[in-house]
């Protein structure tokens, strides 16, 4: 992991520490010695478990190669091309056509593939797909990606319970204004899990997009499957999941019809497929 990623990892850790000391305090000692405790776990949850606590929630399972031969031949022939290890495949029950890469380092890297996206692309074009993933691997974003998604996922449940709380919660506590600030709780969360979506750069899928191109030596390729994904995601968004976690995906796996829309986790397929198309190999 490079020194920036590093770096990132532990700002969102304390992003984390300081929301949940933060949220116990409103509730007196007895609940900031709770959230102390939890956070301490779920930081620790978050470095060795996150990536599979997003496979979980995708409902991944590790495929067999008898069932999946496109996709171990993609992830094989990626695999030698980059010379990276070849990571575990996991294949998730959706039509909805996407893919993402998890896990902590190169050496226990996952590599998760939905059935719809093998549904509709060619060889070509899933092989283009699975090296924009290594490429992931590659840069070692992998792991501040998916903490990103569990931490976001979580940040977006604490404000769940916020306005919970405010709705059926008692006004009249001794300190005052407790209701006050979980209302504002609710109404911050969700910008905060957005923003952190956004710490992890729109840049870095542009720089997968151009490594996985030239690593198969095909823009094309890559752009074509980036335009079906978009089309039939449309049609097909992903049913279950979180929009927390959107940005591991190559591309944005649910509909973009709610205002933390507005904070796109990815660049624009159609400026994301001119780039490709005007590469020289």
């Amino acid at each position: 992991m490079t020194m920036k990623n590093q770096f990132k990892t532990a700002i969102l850790l304390a992003v984390l520490t300081a929301l949940f000391l933060g949220v116990g305090s409103l509730f007196g000692r007895g609940g900031l010695i709770f959230a102390a405790v939890f956070v301490g776990i779920m930081n620790f949850g978050s470095y060795w478990f996150s990536h599979k606590i997003v496979l979980w929630m995708y409902r991944a399972k590790e495929a067999k190669q008898s069932e999946h031969p496109k996709l171990y031949k993609a992830a094989k022939e990626v695999s030698k091309l980059s010379n990276l290890p070849m990571p575990k495949v996991y294949i998730i029950p959706s039509n909805s056509p996407n893919a993402f890469a998890t896990g902590r380092n190169p050496k226990n890297a996952v590599v998760a593939a939905t059935e719809g996206i093998l549904k509709i692309l060619s060889d070509d074009e899933l092989k283009a797909v699975i090296a924009h993933e290594f490429s992931h691997i590659r840069n070692r974003d992998i792991l501040i990606s998916t903490i990103a998604g569990t931490i976001a996922g979580v940040i977006s449940y604490i404000g769940m319970m916020a306005r919970w709380s405010a709705l059926f919660g008692s006004r009249d506590d001794d300190r005052g204004g407790n209701f006050i600030s979980l209302i504002v709780l609710g109404i911050l969360t969700p910008l905060i899990a957005a923003l952190i979506q956004l710490a992890i750069s729109r840049s870095r899928e542009y720089l997968a997009d151009e490594i996985g191109a030239r690593t198969v030596k095909d823009g094309h390729a890559l752009a074509t499957a980036l335009e079906k994904i978009e089309k039939n995601v449309d049609i097909n968004p992903m049913r279950f999941g979180t929009a927390a976690t959107a940005h591991l995906f190559i591309s944005n796996p649910f509909r973009n019809t709610s205002f933390l829309s507005l904070f796109m986790t990815h660049p624009s397929t159609k400026s994301r497929a001119e780039r490709l198309r005007a590469m020289k190999f």
